[in-house]
């Protein structure tokens, strides 16, 4: 038990740790109001990472938390049935001025990684959420299926924050 924690933490920090940047220093488009982050978001596209390697029907819980948020993040591994993997996290606001920079802490804090809410979309159910170095990004739904029309103006809007969205990869959402 201790050696599949210990490799599932070197897994989950080599993922998280700082790599030279495909985009360096992305920036939020503005400020967030961090009670419309509360509540399910569902993964709608990645870029490949080794930790959600075969993930699909991802998704993550943001609750409210002492100091922050409690935020988990869970998927199945090769199918919707597949065994659930779970990723739990505390994230706080490093940046009060736009709400958008987050610093998150996994596996009791023992793996940190910096993240920013680039663009939210409360009014049509989505967000694009970017490791600080701008490495690895994701686009997330508040429903399990994003309507191809507004998943075509939130890809159209990731391009022009310049992220190469040929990158991106599309799990099978839930029920998918």
């Amino acid at each position: 038990m201790l050696r599949r924690l210990t490799l599932t933490a070197l897994a989950a920090a080599l993922l998280l740790a700082p790599a030279s940047a495909a985009k360096a220093g992305v920036e939020p488009s503005g400020r967030i109001e961090i009670s419309k982050m509360m509540g399910r978001w569902y993964e709608v596209a990645r870029t490949p990472n080794s930790l959600q390697r075969g993930c699909v029907a991802g998704a993550s819980d943001w609750q409210a938390a002492p100091n922050g948020f409690a935020v988990v993040q869970s998927c199945h591994k090769g199918a919707a049935n597949g065994p659930l993997a779970v990723w739990k996290a505390k994230a706080t606001v490093s940046d009060p001025r736009t709400n958008a920079k987050l610093k998150m802490a996994f596996f009791g804090g023992v793996v940190t990684q910096n993240y920013v809410v680039l663009e939210h979309r409360p009014d049509q159910g989505w967000l694009a959420l970017a490791t600080a170095d701008g490495k690895y990004f994701w686009l997330m739904s508040q429903r399990p299926v994003l309507p191809a029309a507004v998943k075509n103006q939130a890809l159209a809007r990731i391009r022009q924050m310049g992220f190469d969205v040929a990158r991106l990869e599309f799990p099978l959402p839930m029920g998918g």
